[in-house]
């Protein structure tokens, strides 16, 4: 049967596309779009549109702004032909080859490549070469991802470092220590451990010119992202686990890596900056009108002559209690460095806990997860099936857990124990930040304020001690 072949183009519409611009230039796409040009000179066309995406794969899934574009100009017409380097960097998925199947067929549109030739998808014939293309390209993709996850598998098993950015705290090898670095994020775990905020970690290090290894500030959630890395500790974290010891040194002990882990994991810790860490006692102090433990936060409902606003401390709940910030804080503060100054300051210090099996910890942690892994090859090679798995696995998986919950309490650190050994606890007092500040108070003291009779004091002052309770934890 005699077919009339496909008209001269006219009219031409680039696309090009680079799943992963490792030059990080676009450079892959220029070249692309040059060699395009060239074939669209040769042919003899104008080229009404040049659409890119850069470092977007086609295989992923992901929506690719360039490509939509294409398919909305050959829907309006706007051109009779599609020029691309290859045809597998227009699709590589069956799916989505079936939808520019559906635009260009009713439209006439031509599909000519650099390298792979033209494709006629008005005939039977064309669509089908160009499905089996598409299956070859989405196979060719598959494998290459097996290949790559098998190569990833086998890096985690050694403890190789898997490429990528530098990380903080060690060269851009990913494996020698960057020793200031490291210094810097022993000095972190500490703080977190004694009380500290991610938020005035950050803070400190940048008004001290640390930087994160991509040369930004920090920000509070990167200092907590930074810290919860168990590379920190020697371990390799692959597929979302833990996945074994790692090839390069550990810039923390792993007791203490988890412990810290546990601290900033710990749901009832804020992990937002906002009014309640400004001040000492928000949230911290309680009302003591309301007698369910309801705490006080700080207003500024009072002013003084002119609308000056004064910070004021008020009850959670109702409007029933309020003291002004200033004086009550003074008064806590006094009284908390006359306790650490005092001639039983060393009893304060926190009665440290059982010491910890580390030793002993880490190898169940070995063994547990050495028969997870056995576990995983049998069920991979098909010796067991999955609910076998599950029962196999549970008596392991239960020891591992148990195993780094005792590593989580390993290490605790005590915010007293820095004024308790200060020879002036009043400046040690001032270079704390305020959420140290904050931890010391919530480990010595409970707070609560009552109500108390409106005038002066004796003496002038307006503030009257009495009206404010304090019961010592230690």
């Amino acid at each position: 049967m005699h077919t009339d072949p496909p008209p001269m183009p006219t009219r031409a519409i680039i696309y090009c596309r680079i799943s992963r611009d490792r030059e990080g230039a676009g450079l892959g796409v220029e070249r692309q779009r040059e060699d395009c040009e060239a074939l669209a000179q040769q042919l003899g066309v104008e080229v009404v549109a040049v659409y890119s995406d850069n470092d977007l794969s086609a295989y992923s899934g992901k929506p690719r702004p360039g490509y939509e574009s294409l398919l909305e100009d050959l829907r309006a017409g706007k051109a009779d032909t599609v020029l691309a380097w290859h045809t597998d960097r227009l699709h590589r998925s069956p799916a989505e080859l079936e939808t520019y199947i559906d635009v260009c067929e009713p439209r006439g549109v031509q599909t000519r490549t650099v390298k792979a030739g033209t494709l006629d998808l008005s005939t039977a014939t064309g669509r089908m070469i160009a499905r089996q293309l598409g299956v070859q390209a989405r196979y060719e993709v598959e494998r290459m991802v097996e290949r790559q996850k098998r190569t990833r598998d086998q890096m985690a098993a050694r403890g190789v470092f898997f490429g990528g950015r530098r990380p903080f705290g060690y060269e851009a090898d990913g494996v020698t220590v960057r020793e200031e670095e490291a210094a810097l994020i022993r000095e972190a775990a500490d703080a977190v451990l004694a009380g500290a905020s991610l938020h005035s970690i950050a803070a400190d290090w940048n008004r001290r010119g640390v930087l994160t290894s991509t040369g930004r500030q920090w920000k509070g959630p990167e200092v907590r992202e930074m810290l919860l890395r168990p590379r920190n500790a020697g371990i390799v974290r692959h597929r979302g686990r833990e996945a074994g010891p790692a090839g390069w040194p550990a810039v923390l002990d792993e007791p203490l890596w988890r412990s810290v882990v546990a601290v900033l994991s710990d749901p009832e810790r804020r992990t937002t900056p906002g009014n309640e860490r400004r001040y000492l006692g928000s949230g911290l102090y309680l009302c003591g009108v309301c007698a369910d433990g309801t705490t006080m936060r700080c207003t500024t409902s009072s002013t003084r002559a002119g609308g000056v606003m004064i910070p004021s401390y008020g009850c959670r709940l109702r409007k029933h209690l309020t003291r002004r910030t200033d004086p009550l804080d003074d008064h806590v503060v006094l009284t908390i460095l006359d306790r650490v100054s005092g001639p039983d300051a060393a009893g304060l210090l926190a009665r440290q806990p059982d010491p910890v099996d580390v030793a002993g910890a880490q190898a169940d942690m070995r063994q547990a997860r050495a028969i997870l892994d056995q576990l995983a090859a049998a069920l991979g090679a098909g010796e067991m099936d999955m609910q076998e798995w599950r029962v196999a696995s549970q008596a392991a998986k239960g020891r591992l857990e148990r195993a780094e919950q005792a590593l989580a309490g390993a290490v605790r650190a005590d915010p007293v124990a820095a004024l308790v050994a200060a020879q002036d606890p009043a400046a040690a007092w001032n270079g704390l930040d305020l959420s140290r500040q904050r931890a010391v108070l919530d480990a010595l003291m409970t707070v609560t304020v009552l109500p108390a009779p409106r005038g002066r004091r004796p003496g002038g002052s307006y503030f009257d001690p009495g009206a404010v309770r304090i019961d010592w934890k230690r």
